[in-house]
């Protein structure tokens, strides 16, 4: 996800279009308790690498981490917790992050807790930018539509998930 940073706000003219991007993502790293990770997400490629915004929300980011992977690293990763079941993923997040947020990162995990009722809010940030590769924000082929619903006073793309 740190490769989006870079848009959030950008300037047009040298003047930024809107901060609401900015504020929805400082809002959203403040309320989060814990990450929720594909492996996908966890192994990819970090534009930040070996710079000081390595790292979810471009570095600023220092809590736990669960990742959901079949195939997890031989050696501990400090911080980070891996799980091979969904369901176990979701309540080990859940208990480390307490009252706050899980922020889940990956398309995948995201689809996946979809399919089972357990995601309950989306935050969408749309950025000026095609993507070539990678998983799309939202792919059920033998799916149906998932309804959301803007939350009050945030911005647009910030929804429940209606179940």
């Amino acid at each position: 996800m740190s490769w989006l940073t870079r848009f959030f706000d950008a300037p047009t003219g040298g003047h930024p279009t809107s901060t609401a991007a900015d504020d929805a993502a400082a809002r959203l790293m403040r309320g989060t308790g814990a990450l929720l990770v594909g492996n996908r997400s966890f192994r990819g490629d970090d534009p930040n690498k070996g710079t000081d915004r390595e790292g979810a929300f471009g570095g600023e980011y220092d809590g736990a981490a669960v990742v959901l992977t079949h195939n997890p690293p031989t050696d501990a990763v400090e911080g980070v917790t891996f799980v091979s079941d969904l369901h176990e993923a979701v309540e080990v997040a859940g208990a480390i992050a307490g009252d706050a947020y899980v922020t889940v990162i990956g398309a995948d995990v995201a689809r996946q807790m979809i399919d089972v009722g357990v995601l309950d809010e989306v935050l969408v940030f749309f950025v000026p930018v095609f993507l070539g590769g990678g998983v799309r924000l939202f792919d059920r082929p033998d799916g149906g539509e998932v309804r959301l619903t803007p939350i009050p006073g945030e911005t647009e793309y910030w929804c429940r998930v209606e179940r």
